[in-house]
C-alpha cells in the first residue's frame, strides 16, 4: 500500500480527530473511551491557565503549515485512540518534531512540552528536579525567613520535627520536568515531545516503560513527609503551581507523546511494542510548494520553481532538508541589492549535502 495514498473510503465517516488543514469536526473530547488496559484515574483534574495556552509565534506558524500524508495522519490518530506513544523516525529535517506541534495546534491542546534528549539524559531529569541545596539554605534561616536557625528539636531540612509549615514547604524546591508535567492529571491530554531519543544512554528507553505503562511516578521527597502533610505544591515545567497528594502523580488521560528518532540506533522490543511507529518521508513536490507558500507567502513557490526543482534533484542524490530550501528561497526573495554571483554562491552553500558537502 502506498503510504502517501488516501486509503480512507470516500463515503465513510471520518473517524479521525487529527486532520491538518481541515475543519476537524471532531475534537479531542470526541475520542472514544480508552482500551480497558489504558484507563487512568489520576485527579483532581487540572486545567491549563489561559496565560500558558499559547506557543511562540514562530512555532505556531510551522505547526499551521505542517504537511502530513494520510498514512501518518492515520497512525497519529491510532496512537491517540490507543493512548500509546508515537515513535516517529525519519531523516533530519523531515518534520518529526513539528508533527508534535501540529497535533497540539490542530487539537488546541496548548504548548508542547519538550524534552530534548542527550547522551546524559536520565528518567529522573525528565520527571523532576529537587533542589536540596536551596532547601537546606532556606531551612537554615527558619521557615519564616526570620534569620533564626532552627532549635535543637528541629531539622534544618524541614523534617518531621520542624512543624507543618516547614514540612509542606519542601514542594517549593521541586520542579517537574517535561515528562513529569505531562503525566499530571490534566483534564485534556498534553502533547509531549521527547526529541531524539536515539541519542540517549542505552538504558533510558527501558527506564521509560514504567511511566508509559502506569501513567504515574512518585516523588520520594514528598512521600517521606509526615501524615498530616498530605498535600504539597510543586512547580510544573511551565511555572504553574500544582498540588501533589502524598507524593504520587498519576495522569487522568495519557499524554499525546511524540518520540522522535533519526534512526541512529535500535530500540529494545519491549519499548517498541508499547509504541505506535511511523516513518516520515520527505514531502513531495506539491506538499513542498504548499509549505513554501504557507511560510513565505502565496505565489512564492511558483516564482522559485527552478530552485525547488534543483532541490528535489539534489534530494534524490543526497541528504538535504526542507528547511535548507526554505533558507535558500528566503535569501533569494529578500536579498535586494545582492549581486547575482553572491546569490548563486549562497544558494549553493545553503543546499549543501548534510553529510559531506555536495557541490
Amino acid at each position: 500500500m502506498d503510504p502517501n495514498s488516501d486509503h480512507t473510503p470516500v463515503d465513510a465517516p471520518d473517524w479521525r480527530v487529527y486532520r491538518p488543514h481541515q475543519d476537524p469536526g471532531r475534537r479531542i473530547a470526541d475520542v472514544p473511551s480508552p482500551p480497558p488496559w489504558r484507563v487512568f484515574d489520576g485527579g483532581p483534574p487540572l486545567d491549563l491557565p489561559p496565560h500558558l495556552r499559547t506557543e511562540p509565534a514562530g512555532l505556531t506558524v510551522r505547526a499551521r503549515v505542517y504537511e502530513a500524508d494520510e498514512h501518518t495522519i492515520d497512525l497519529v490518530n491510532g496512537a491517540i485512540y490507543l493512548r500509546r506513544p508515537l515513535l516517529v523516525t525519519g531523516k533530519p529535517g523531515t518534520g518529526k518534531s513539528t508533527l508534535a506541534r501540529s497535533i497540539a495546534y490542530e487539537l488546541d491542546l496548548g504548548p508542547v512540552l519538550t524534552w530534548p534528549v542527550t547522551s546524559r539524559s536520565t528518567l529522573h531529569e525528565g520527571l523532576y528536579q529537587y533542589d536540596a541545596v536551596s532547601r537546606l539554605e532556606g531551612g537554615a534561616i527558619g521557615p519564616a525567613g526570620n534569620g533564626r536557625r532552627p532549635s535543637s528539636g528541629s531539622t534544618a531540612a524541614g523534617g518531621p520535627e520542624a512543624g507543618g509549615d516547614a514540612d509542606t514547604s519542601v514542594g517549593r524546591y521541586i520542579t517537574l520536568g517535561p515528562l513529569g508535567t505531562a503525566v499530571l492529571p490534566w483534564r485534556q491530554p498534553r502533547v509531549l515531545l521527547i526529541d531524539e531519543l536515539d541519542k540517549s544512554d542505552i538504558d533510558l528507553p527501558n527506564d521509560l516503560l514504567h511511566v508509559f505503562e502506569e501513567g504515574s511516578f512518585d516523588l520520594p521527597e514528598l512521600i517521606r513527609l509526615p501524615e498530616e502533610a498530605e498535600l504539597a505544591e510543586v512547580l510544573t515545567a511551565e511555572g504553574q503551581r500544582v498540588p501533589i497528594r502524598r507524593g504520587h502523580v498519576r495522569c487522568l488521560t495519557f499524554p499525546i507523546t511524540v518520540i522522535t528518532s533519526n534512526g541512529e540506533r535500535e530500540f529494545p522490543p519491549a519499548f517498541l511494542r508499547r509504541c505506535v511507529r511511523v516513518d516520515i518521508k520527505p514531502p513531495r513536490e506539491e506538499a513542498l510548494k504548499r509549505i513554501v507558500d504557507g511560510l513565505l507567502g502565496a505565489g512564492v513557490a511558483d516564482g522559485q520553481a527552478a530552485l525547488i526543482e534543483d532541490f528535489l534533484e539534489r534530494r534524490e542524490l543526497a541528504d538535504v532538508a526542507t528547511d535548507q530550501l526554505l533558507n535558500a528561497i528566503y535569501i533569494v526573495t529578500s536579498g535586494d541589492g545582492l549581486p547575482p554571483s553572491t546569490l548563486d554562491y549562497l544558494k549553493t552553500e545553503l543546499l549543501r549535502e548534510l553529510e559531506s558537502g555536495l557541490p
